[in-house]
């Protein structure tokens, strides 16, 4: 009599199910480095419709209100508001293109200013050239005597930085105007594209959606109202600061100052060194050359003591470490324009991890 051993085999659809589930990691996997690769390719598409897309989430409660309140039509409310951002864009573009562009052909001169005379810093600068020119020369004669022919300099002739900011520049512009016809059709008939979507997908699943709309909304609307009140203060009393001081255009210093608020971390370091290289090559005085940056160094701590913990406060926090690494993230697959959402997204982001219920724990993990 044979003995009977027990099935150890599993049933087919167990094993259909592990299969699956062994191959899930992969495909999500894939599917998350197609997405980036996605993103990082059609960037001059996808950027535009990511501004509209957070600038009619910026704008449509005003223009909601003015309907309510005021019986404004949506397409003349949303109207203005977009001509009211062009201004805006236009105007800054204005007061800063001028004493940049002027102030980039002025940097040489005055580094050389700094560089040229009988200093401690010329005198280590002449020791280490002469430190080169001696390795160089003992090189070219060991190639000498060994025979061997010298390398062939090839130049590669390239665009002047001028025509590469140029194009970047039409590109630029391309791109804002995709961005603010699309805002302006989102502002206009973005929550009938949104109803049409709810209808589609499962009763059970409409509040998730229609609550990650308001949420989203409401953190960025906050967000931006409180960050702009605090950074338009920033840029004020820098401004005035290097008023008093003797900076020339002490309003654009103030103006850059306030905009790169926005960027976290990064943007007072980029103004601490700007200050710093402005005053080295307008003052003459050591003291005087430290006074701007020191200024705005005491101004930003006071400003992260008192006004920044309100500012988180009205968003849900997030860990500083995300905070920076996505700085750098979507500045790396975006540009300028990517550090620049960094944080907007961010927050866009937390408000969908923490309302669908799958997502939560990679809310809680990132969460401060």
């Amino acid at each position: 009599m044979e003995d009977q051993k027990p099935d150890q085999t599993a049933p087919p659809e167990d094993k259909k199910a592990s299969a699956l589930a062994e191959l899930s990691t992969p495909i999500y996997g894939l599917f998350t480095l197609g997405i980036l690769y996605t993103l990082y390719l059609a960037h001059q598409i996808v950027l535009p419709i990511i501004l509209a897309v957070l600038t009619s989430l910026l704008l449509s409660p005003l223009v909601k209100k003015a309907r309510l309140k005021w019986h404004v039509p949506r397409m003349v409310s949303s109207l203005v508001l977009v001509l009211v951002v062009l201004a805006g864009i236009v105007g800054l573009g204005v007061a800063v293109t001028a004493p940049a562009l002027e102030w980039a052909e002025r940097a040489p001169q005055g580094l050389s200013r700094l560089l040229v005379g009988d200093s401690e810093i010329m005198r280590q600068l002449d020791k280490v050239t002469r430190s080169a020119e001696q390795v160089e020369k003992s090189v070219e004669g060991l190639s000498s005597e060994d025979g061997s022919e010298k390398p062939t300099t090839v130049v590669l002739q390239t665009d002047s930085w001028r025509s590469q900011l140029m194009t970047k520049a039409r590109n630029g512009l391309a791109g804002l105007a995709l961005a603010l016809a699309l805002t302006y059709f989102l502002l206009v008939s973005g929550d009938r594209l949104i109803r049409n979507f709810v209808r589609q997908i499962p009763r059970s699943q409409r509040k998730t959606v229609l609550r990650i709309t308001h949420d989203s909304q409401h953190q960025i609307a906050q967000y931006l109202a409180v960050l702009g009140l605090s950074n338009l203060s920033v840029g004020l009393i820098t401004g005035l600061t290097c008023w008093a001081i003797g900076l020339p255009d002490p309003a654009v210093w103030g103006l850059i100052a306030g905009l790169a608020r926005f960027i976290p971390y990064l943007g007072n370091m980029l103004t601490i060194a700007l200050l710093a290289l402005v005053s080295a090559l307008t003052l003459d005085t050591v003291w005087m050359m430290a006074l701007a940056p020191l200024s705005f160094i005491l101004l930003t701590t006071i400003v992260g003591f008192f006004l920044e913990p309100w500012i988180h406060g009205f968003r849900m926090a997030i860990n500083p470490v995300i905070i920076f690494v996505s700085i750098f993230f979507w500045g790396w697959l975006w540009g300028p324009v990517g550090v620049l959402l960094a944080v907007p997204l961010m927050t866009v982001i937390q408000v969908i991890l923490k309302q669908i219920p799958r997502l939560r724990p990679v809310y809680k993990v990132i969460a401060r």
